[in-house]
């Protein structure tokens, strides 16, 4: 179990092994990336189903780090990872980089206010049968394929990405983490992501993608 602070986003899903940059100007969600910092502990990057409360107005950073201000119900499952400050301005903001490390599942709140924090489980993969080790570098490969010629087929998209995924860091990726790193690259509505990120197996996931890339045409 891990103690996980909780920085909601509607309409974020982060997946495990990418980065995720980071603007932090609300009082409360930068006292909670300080005790990240100081702690070396976990923060959640993640989509969120509802809104429980509306935001109050504070009249000075006391009031903004005590008030019940706008609380996001998190989804059961997100990614988590450790931030690298980039910067901190004379005004107090934060510019961040996420390293989203690992997926895990919501347990016990911890607390609530001024910001939420989480007993959480690991949500790992469950483990391949032989026949799905065997598919998935098949997969990769037509996730790989069908990405290039998505790209080089629309000139507005930027062509480093065919770079990247022709790189030999790419082409060498194991299933497990390509089925992760490959939504750093591209989008999907945040419901689709959601329910990516709860598959717990890669050759799920890169089926998953698989489909989602061929309702492209």
């Amino acid at each position: 179990m891990a103690e996980i602070c909780i920085f909601p986003i509607p309409g974020c899903v982060t997946f495990p092994g990418t980065v995720f940059p980071l603007h932090v100007f609300e009082p409360r969600y930068r006292s909670m990336i300080q005790r990240c910092l100081d702690q070396d502990g976990l923060v959640a990057i993640c989509h969120t189903q509802s809104v429980i409360s509306p935001a109050k107005p504070a009249d000075n950073m006391n009031d903004a780090l005590s008030s019940n201000q706008a609380t996001y119900r998190p989804y059961d499952v997100f990614s988590a990872g450790r931030c690298e400050l980039i910067e901190t301005t004379t005004d107090g903001r934060m510019y961040l980089n996420v390293h989203i490390e690992q997926r895990f599942r919501l347990g016990e709140e911890v607390q609530l206010l001024p910001y939420q924090v989480y007993e959480c489980e690991p949500f790992p993969d469950r483990r391949p049968t032989p026949a799905q080790q065997a598919d998935n570098e098949l997969l990769k490969q037509k996730i790989l394929h069908r990405l290039l010629a998505i790209v080089q087929a629309d000139e507005s998209l930027d062509h480093k990405i065919a770079a990247l995924l022709s790189s030999s860091e790419w082409q060498a990726m194991d299933a497990e983490t390509f089925s992760f790193r490959l939504f750093g690259i591209i989008r999907f509505e945040a419901e689709i992501l959601q329910q990516c990120l709860q598959l717990d197996n890669a050759n799920d996931r890169l089926s998953f993608a698989l489909s989602l890339l061929n309702e492209e045409d």
